[in-house]
Formats: structure tokens, sequence, C-alpha cells
């Protein structure tokens, strides 16, 4: 069983195309039985740290719908994390309203301090914290790229909130992932993700901690259909190491944690081989 815990929709207004359709294409394409989906169009800044204007901003609320809608088509494929916006906007009573009402579907809030450049530690972020621990949610948050989304920051969260799980997203974006991998060992319900980590941080975090910290994650369809190949100058996707490579130098168990079981104990999901 493969479970992609990073998956996305949207993310036009920083130069993305990310669809329905081609997640559910790739999904068939490179047999992955279940995605968890945040949507982009819930951006608040661009790649040079400077705020989306107010007109093309999208609420929070209304990036949610979206991806609930796509979750409710396909229940057996697509689960939900909620991209929030704690930058430009705060938790209201439509958006509390909104998860309640489906925690079938939803299982995590996801934070993006790079494109909302905002720590998780700032006080903006707390009333989303706090909202993830009422209903039992994962949080989820990009790490790498900008101080605000210092791993570091996860961690401090993560302390703060013990009984929330958080993921650290690309454990450090850009870097040699060793803060992330420090920090994975000093908080019991600090986790990881794969998404642009090297295999090899992947094995040297199962040889350090065990199994259990971390899970599959690809920020599919970021490079298209064929994320999973390669990118689109056709240089071979590090995905490829985890589907062909990895599953003959770690042992069984540890793959299966890796591959889904891991994501199914973090995000609560109901799901079967």
């Amino acid at each position: 069983m493969r479970i992609d815990t990073h998956v996305h929709i949207g993310g036009e207004k920083v130069g993305f195309s990310m669809t329905e359709e081609m997640v559910l294409a790739a999904m068939e394409k490179y047999r992955i039985d279940y995605a968890l989906v945040s949507n982009g169009d819930a951006v608040e800044v661009s790649h040079e740290q400077k705020l989306i204007p107010s007109e093309l901003q999208i609420s929070q609320e209304d990036a949610l719908r979206r991806v609930l809608a796509f979750a409710k088509k396909h229940p057996e494929k697509i689960g939900v994390a909620v991209w929030v916006k704690p930058l430009t906007e705060q938790v209201t009573t439509e958006l509390e309203q909104l998860i309640s009402d489906n925690l079938n579907f939803i299982h995590a809030i996801k934070l993006h301090p790079f494109h909302s450049h905002i720590s998780p530690m700032d006080e903006k972020v707390t009333p989303y914290l706090e909202l993830a621990q009422k209903y039992g949610l994962a949080v989820v948050s990009h790490t790498g790229g900008c101080e605000e989304a210092e791993p570091q920051h996860v961690y401090e969260a993560a302390i703060k909130y013990p009984e929330i799980p958080f993921v650290m997203v690309h454990m450090g974006l850009g870097s040699d992932n060793k803060e992330a991998l420090e920090l994975l060992g000093k908080a019991e319900n600090l986790y990881g993700d794969t998404t642009w980590v090297p295999m090899q941080t992947t094995i040297e975090a199962i040889r350090r901690y065990g199994s259990k910290k971390l899970m599959f994650g690809s920020d599919m369809p970021i490079d298209g259909i064929n994320t999973y190949l390669c990118n689109p100058k056709g240089e071979r996707s590090i995905y490829q190491d985890y589907f062909h490579v990895l599953q003959s130098v770690i042992d069984a168990e540890s793959y299966a944690d890796l591959m889904y079981r891991n994501a199914k104990h973090v995000f609560r999901l109901k799901i079967e081989p």
C-alpha cells in the first residue's frame, strides 16, 4: 500500500498548475492508494515573500470547500489537510463549522510558514493549533526557505502541544536535513515526511529512531503527472528511490511503516491495504 501524505491542488497564484485530474491520473499511474490533499489556492505571500494582492486572495473557507468537494467525490482515495491563512485571516465560526461537519474527510491542519511568512509559534497561529487540538487533527507544516519556516519552530510547537502530532514537511527544504534529523528524536509527537528528502536521510532517521517517525510525502503533482518519475526536464525523481530501491535496503516492516502505516496512525485514517 502507498499513502502520499503531501499532495496539492491549486497554487496558480504562485505559478503552479495542480488539478484534481492530475492528482487522480498520477495516483493511478504510480499506484498511490490514498492521498492527503491541501489546496494551494490559500497561499498568502509569493515566492518573493510579498503579500499577494487582496483581490487575488482566496479565503481559507473557499479553499477548503474546493478540496472538500474533491474528497467527497473520491472518499476512498482522497483526504483533506486544511491549508489555513494565519497572516491575513483568523479562525472563524464558518471555518470551524466546515471542519467539524467534515471530520470524516479532514485529517490535518496545513501550515505553510513560507507562503504565509509566519512562524508556527506566532500568536496568530495559536488559534489554529488549538483548533487542531480540539478536533484531534494533526498539524503538517512546511519547513525550509525562510527563518519563519525553520524546523526548530515546529519542534517548539510540538513541545507546547504534546497531544498534537506535528509533521515537519520537507525536513528543512533545501538543507542537509541535519537540524530536522536532530529534532526528530527530541519530541515523541514530532514526525517528518519524505518530500524532496533524499533516501539516505530517511535511512539515517530509521537507523537513529526506528521506523515510526517518517511517512511518505511528495508534493505531487508539483512537477506534473510524472512528479514521481521525473521533473519537467526529464531528470529522475528521488521518489524512484523510494519506490524501487529503498525496499531492498530496509526491512519490510520499516518499509510498510514509511509507506502507509505511520500515516494511518498519525492522521487517524480508516483505510485498509
